[in-house]
């Protein structure tokens, strides 16, 4: 699969139930069992997720809402998300598929 982009859109993969609990997210990979839990700056990427987004959108909101430079946070946040896809919490919509 070919490496994410910031045009790349993802959205949470059918294989995953989360649930918010106070200021974490939980998540149950339903294909490995295993639970996984985010907060902070993961936590808004996890609920951007949940419809069609575009990753580009996605650093955008996220270098607005948090003091970090805009190279770091490209790099933090395709990092992230290629390691929920790796797990198979999201996957790739569209031509990014």
């Amino acid at each position: 699969m070919s490496a994410l982009s910031l045009d790349t859109t993802v959205v949470a993969s059918r294989d995953q139930v989360a649930a918010d609990l106070e200021s974490e997210v939980i998540i149950l990979g339903l294909t490995d069992g295993i639970y996984y839990g985010v907060d902070g700056v993961a936590a808004r990427i996890w609920a951007m997720v949940q419809q069609p987004v575009r990753l580009h959108d996605v650093v955008r909101a996220v270098h607005a809402a948090f003091d970090v430079e805009e190279a770091v946070c490209t790099s933090d946040v395709l990092t992230f998300v290629d390691e929920l896809e790796r797990r198979g919490l999201v996957t790739r919509v569209g031509d990014g598929a």
